[in-house]
């Protein structure tokens, strides 16, 4: 064999070799769930060749993770038969998990039945979610049509549409609450959204089973005000939003103390924040609407539905308002979100 035919032999084996072991170690990796991470010039060449409105499948996973490199897309948005297997939370009280109470969960999922969105949602393969805050600074801004272009919209408590729908849209396709915030009059419910339950303490979870079951409350103690007495929903459109979200949101993202896993002064993330961490794990893009409040205005409206002011804001003992704003930019200029009202 001659010299020269003799190297080209060994460039080829080289390459084969080469070849082999690249692919070997991507179908380790993909194997393994480690599937590798896309660097930013990547994510661009992906996303950036689609059209102007096509949703963007991976996207808020993909640009999450360029931020916080720990972080894993997949988390059960709500609470199903196999709760106690999710060791992420079975260790922790509420609101940060689900121990002392899995007998009373288990009685409330055994009536509910029903574990995800709806099936034409559960089924798409890209998903568009808003989360629509409460704060004035929806007020006047006549987002309410764009807001309904979403696949899901997520309303928080009991913030109102009937009267502002031109503000804030009148889609909703669940409603996160927890027992204080819930409403209370049922005419005001929308006809066809699901209700999701937030619990923050023990308590929530016996007030959870009075509403599923249609017991009447047989007492009020535990409540710092009061409570809906009835949730005009069936059994199978009620959910339990995994705590887990709470958890992560708290101690991972923003960064309260931790107090050994239990609730303290200024380590509970608002409902918001919390909504905004769900729907990083299950949508592809998330946006946001009615969040920041602009403390150097305080005659400005607190809420897009009421007269209360700015001012009226009060130090909070659970939350850490400042340190949840830094999260919620650090998202926004990451790109994470968008925020339709560019208030954070």
């Amino acid at each position: 064999m001659k010299p020269t035919h003799k190297l080209l032999f060994i460039l080829c084996a080289l390459l084969v070799l080469g070849f082999i072991y690249y692919s070997s170690w991507k179908l380790h990796l993909y194997v393994w769930g480690q599937k590798p991470r896309k660097s930013p010039p990547e994510l661009a060449y992906k996303y950036g060749n689609l059209s102007e409105g096509v949703c963007k499948p991976g996207y808020a996973a993909a640009k999450m993770t360029s931020i916080y490199p720990k972080f894993v897309r997949k988390a059960p948005m709500f609470l199903d038969r196999n709760f106690k297997q999710h060791t992420k939370i079975k260790n922790y009280l509420p609101p940060f998990g689900i121990k002392t109470q899995e007998r009373i969960i288990d009685n409330i999922l055994a009536e509910t039945k029903s574990f995800g969105l709806r099936e034409d949602l559960d089924s798409l393969g890209c998903k568009r979610c808003i989360i629509v805050g409460n704060g004035g600074i929806l007020y006047n801004k006549s987002l309410g049509s764009r807001i309904d272009e979403y696949d899901v919209v997520v309303r928080l408590n009991g913030a109102p549409i009937a009267d502002y729908k031109r503000d804030v849209g009148t889609k909703t396709t669940l409603r996160i609450t927890y027992p204080e915030g819930a409403i209370q009059k049922s005419e005001q419910y929308e006809g066809d959204s699901l209700f999701v339950f937030s619990a923050f303490k023990p308590i929530d979870f016996k007030w959870l089973k009075n509403m599923v079951f249609k017991e009447k409350l047989s007492r009020m103690d535990g409540f710092w005000k009061s409570v809906a007495q009835h949730v005009p929903r069936k059994p199978a459109e009620m959910r339990i939003l995994n705590p887990y979200f709470i958890q992560e949101a708290a101690f991972q993202f923003i960064g309260l103390p931790f107090n050994n896993g239990l609730m303290g002064k200024g380590n509970i993330p608002t409902l918001g924040t919390v909504a905004i961490t769900m729907a990083l794990h299950n949508c592809d893009e998330v946006a946001v609407a009615g969040f920041g409040y602009d403390m150097t205005s305080p005659q400005a409206p607190l809420h897009y539905y009421e007269s209360v002011k700015m001012s009226a804001i009060k130090e909070s003992w659970t939350h850490n308002i400042a340190k949840e704003k830094e999260f919620l930019r650090k998202l926004v200029k990451a790109n994470v979100i968008t925020d339709l009202t560019k208030g954070i």
